[in-house]
């Protein structure tokens, strides 16, 4: 393991390999939550919007962050970076948010004011859309830790060096 990180450390590669982990153990937590709460097991979540943590917020924080481990935090690629990630996280929480309550709202509408039997009636629109604040802060440090753990490895001197810690 620590030889295929030290291959892609300061590379494209360690951007895009923290960008999936990242992804994948958002969306593993998700799938475990309801698998906890539900007694129920689904892969359909693995593919889902919403929930706890933002998958969203992980991937593009992981990217943003690697992209600054790589390049440097005064960059201009880490500036883009993170200006991407902060639409993103804004989108999930703000208006991805927003449109899952409308969604709410209009499902009992339509349930209150249209007849059981009617086809409009059988439709229901999807309400788990967006994050709440907590799910995509979550969601961007897990991002931060995922992208710490693929460019530094197990190498804990890196680590304290990074962090400036004399141990």
């Amino acid at each position: 393991m620590d030889q295929f990180l030290e291959s892609i450390r300061h590379t494209g590669w360690e951007v895009i390999i923290a960008f999936v982990v990242a992804n994948l153990i958002a969306q593993g937590f998700k799938i475990l939550t309801v698998a906890i709460k539900k007694r129920t097991f689904r892969w359909t979540i693995l593919f889902a919007t919403g929930g706890m943590p933002s998958s969203h917020s992980s991937t593009v924080v992981a990217m943003a962050t690697s992209v600054g481990l790589i390049d440097g935090f005064n960059s201009t690629t880490y500036a883009i970076a993170v200006c991407f990630a902060t639409v993103v996280m804004f989108d999930a929480a703000g208006l991805r948010r927003n449109a899952s309550k409308q969604a709410m709202v209009l499902n009992r509408m339509i349930k209150q004011l249209l007849a059981p039997d009617s086809e409009t009636g059988k439709v229901k629109l999807k309400e788990f859309l967006g994050h709440t604040p907590t799910e995509v802060l979550v969601g961007a440090l897990l991002g931060i830790v995922v992208s710490l753990g693929i460019h530094f490895g197990y190498d804990w001197e890196s680590y304290l060096e990074f962090f400036r810690i004399k141990g």
